[in-house]
């Protein structure tokens, strides 16, 4: 039998990562580990979430899409804000079929409005108060929020 005296690492000694650096690494991810079951063990509030802006304007709308892309949408008493062919409602579509599964998942009813709301800032958000699910519309583009701010400006 013959002994190794070498150990059998293809890369060069200079390619690799010292070894202190992946024991501190491994040290790091175990010091968060800690914190974080530590957190969640003691129930820790959470203390540094961004305040909720103040509500400035707010409408109550009901959304209907189809697969296609088309969408109507509807005031609080009925009436027609907004009737978008496949280009231009598509994204209302798609937030309508997300607000639809959501409350799919709680068995909640499916024909509630949803909140349109301005908020300082001028931030735009969709609230569904019957599932608590909101979404800031600006992540997704200034076209698609655009789409939800003439919404909003409608008579």
């Amino acid at each position: 039998m013959s002994m190794q005296t070498q150990p059998r690492i293809h890369a060069q000694p200079e390619d690799l990562v010292p070894r202190f650096l992946v024991r501190i690494m491994f040290g790091l991810v175990a010091c968060v580990l800690m914190i974080v079951v530590f957190a969640s063990v003691t129930d820790r509030p959470i203390q540094n979430a961004p305040p909720v802006a103040e509500v400035i304007r707010e409408r109550a709308i009901f959304l209907h899409g189809d697969m296609s892309g088309a969408a109507r949408v509807l005031d609080a008493n009925g009436t027609l804000i907004a009737d978008l062919n496949a280009e231009e409602g598509g994204f209302v579509a798609g937030v309508q079929r997300v607000i639809e599964r959501e409350r799919g998942k709680i068995k909640a009813d499916t024909s509630a409005p949803v909140l349109l709301q301005l908020r300082e800032g001028n931030r735009l958000s969709l609230f569904d108060p019957v599932t608590g699910w909101s979404a800031e519309l600006m992540g997704f583009g200034a076209s698609n929020s655009r789409v939800f701010a003439r919404l909003l400006d409608q008579p």
